[in-house]
């Protein structure tokens, strides 16, 4: 199967990206609708993978940064029909290093898919790295 990724905002299928993050995402079920609306609204880049025959929705990867030093990179799937066919890298790849924000400090939380993440080269945190934990209500992430 062939796989089409852009990072065109006006491609993303809001319908598809709520209908797994408020099922699949471990680290955000807490959202609303809204919520998720809002962050694809306010995204600075947002990157699909789509089926080449279709055009369905099948991957997605979000970023917010200042657009000068640094980036925060979020809500990254495949979904499961669609795993096995390097569309992780491939999203991970035109979102960070071929585009605009290869130069930046990115930053991530994960808690099961280090390997690929350490290939776009993201490691653990030093003693320089804090972070203030999400608010109790918010579990996840």
């Amino acid at each position: 199967m062939d796989y089409d990724l852009d990072d065109d905002p006006a491609h993303i299928q809001h319908d598809v990206v709520w209908a797994w993050l408020s099922t699949e995402a471990y680290w955000g079920r807490w959202r609303t609708r809204a919520d998720v609306e809002t962050q694809l609204g306010n995204a600075w880049r947002v990157v699909g993978a789509y089926r080449s025959d279709t055009g369905e929705q099948v991957g997605f990867a979000r970023a917010v940064s200042d657009g000068v030093g640094f980036a925060y990179l979020a809500d990254v799937f495949v979904l499961d029909a669609h795993r096995g066919h390097g569309l992780g890298k491939r999203l991970l790849q035109l979102m960070i290093d071929d585009g605009p924000g290869r130069d930046l400090r990115w930053t991530l939380f994960t808690g099961d898919a280090h390997g690929l993440y350490r290939q776009f080269g993201f490691a653990e945190p030093d003693e320089t790295a804090m972070v203030r934990p999400a608010f109790a209500h918010r579990t996840g992430g």
